[in-house]
């Protein structure tokens, strides 16, 4: 079921018209980044957005998360749009107006756009309410950045809606989020099905062989040149083992041993990240990483232990869902301004929580900036990373179009 022209329309006419408070709302969760789960004063601007809405409110306990749900006109489904509230851990040097007021915090990834948007989609919608067949459900997330907001949410009974007023049930059919990108082109929408993003889990090797005098290793055993050799080692693996059509990125970020220049330490420690592409793969991996590491120490007599945290899983579109998603982008921006991603993004999402228990799709929203070339602009996660605020129009009439066409079309089958 296509939009009708003249909404389509309509609903860029009306994202428009609430351009300038979605701007103020972003810019001011901007000055205030807060990290983690715990995001008192996100919430407390979310909740002054909302305010006087027609919304069933609920503020979660085991984290600062809100639901809102639109309870629609007529009976339907539940649809749900989600937008991630937290900040990362770095200083920013944009040199923005409203740059981050808080020393070693900043929305490097754009969490405060996606806030702003959803709130801006809530009113669009809102001003909709009587005609909509079914309910929208608002997910505010905390946490996305590491910490796990939406396991949280769910866990707390986010997607546990109870019937409609007349008793009809409205169980959640869909599922959304837009994620804003510094690497495309304003205003424009990218996804594709199946795996969009990477599942970002955690190893910690740990070499253990004996301690003694630098100049004297023959009466030690050197832990550092055993723990380089399974760094070499690991690349090996992945590049013989693993196949390239369903692939994995082992990277070592940090090798720590040792206290003087003179002194050969008792034990070496790697730590890294481990990103894949399905859960296959996944697991697979982690056996390679195991294999090697054990091998490699075997055979310099050195002891070792390898620990696997678990992080967030495969981010995996629904394959209805997203090319449902893209053609809605496509009425919405124009089919110019959408693009089917070739290949998944190695990055990890934890809206993957919710696409394992409901069908839906991540979208990417470009946001760099008219004077910038998306090739070389500073990235997501970047210190200097800036988004065009005018994407947010497209955002929030996407949000809304999204859910409109989904109840829509639930609703008639």
């Amino acid at each position: 079921m296509d939009l009708d022209p003249a909404l389509t329309a309509t609903l860029r006419e009306e994202a428009h018209g609430l351009f300038s408070e979605t701007v103020a709302l972003r810019r001011a969760l901007h000055r205030w980044p807060e990290l983690g789960n715990d995001l008192p004063v996100t919430r407390e601007h979310v909740l002054g957005a909302l305010e006087g809405l027609p919304l069933t409110v609920t503020q979660h306990s085991t984290t600062s998360g809100v639901a809102a749900v639109l309870e629609g006109g007529l009976p339907g489904p539940t649809v749900l749009l989600r937008g991630d509230m937290d900040a990362l851990p770095l200083h920013e040097d944009t040199d923005l107006e409203f740059e981050s007021s808080i020393e070693g915090a900043m929305h490097a990834c754009g969490h405060d756009t996606h806030t702003a948007m959803l709130v801006g989609a809530a009113k669009l919608l809102s001003a909709r309410r009587a005609d909509i067949p079914g309910r929208v459900l608002f997910m505010f997330q905390p946490g996305e950045e590491g910490f796990g907001g939406a396991e949280f949410m769910l866990n707390e009974g986010l997607l546990d809606v109870p019937a409609r007023p007349d008793g009809s049930d409205s169980p959640i059919t869909g599922a959304y989020a837009l994620h804003i990108s510094s690497n495309l082109p304003s205003g424009w929408i990218a996804t594709r099905g199946g795996s969009i993003m990477a599942s970002a889990d955690q190893m910690l090797i740990t070499v253990t062989g004996r301690g003694g005098h630098a100049s004297q290793p023959h009466q030690a055993l050197d832990p550092i040149p055993i723990a380089c050799e399974i760094v070499q080692a690991l690349q090996t693996m992945v590049t013989r083992t693993i196949d390239v059509f369903d692939p994995t990125v082992v990277t070592v970020g940090r090798i720590t041993a040792g206290t003087t220049n003179n002194v050969i330490p008792e034990t070496a420690v790697i730590e890294g990240t481990i990103r894949a592409i399905s859960e296959r793969t996944r697991a697979k991996v982690r056996d390679g990483i195991r294999r090697v590491a054990e091998g490699v120490s075997a055979a310099h007599d050195a002891a070792v232990t390898i620990d696997f945290h678990d992080g967030y899983p495969v981010t995996v579109n629904h394959p209805g869902s997203a090319d449902f998603a893209l053609d809605v982008a496509g009425e919405v921006v124009g089919k110019h301004a959408t693009v089917k991603l070739p290949h998944p993004i190695m990055g990890a999402e934890d809206f993957s929580y919710v696409l394992n228990r409901v069908p839906g799709a991540m979208l990417f929203l470009g946001g760099t900036a008219p004077d910038r070339n998306p090739a070389n602009a500073a990235p997501n996660h970047s210190n200097r990373v800036v988004f065009d605020e005018g994407a947010m129009v497209n955002g929030i009439a996407v949000y809304g179009a999204m859910a409109l066409r989904h109840l829509a079309g639930t609703a008639a089958t």
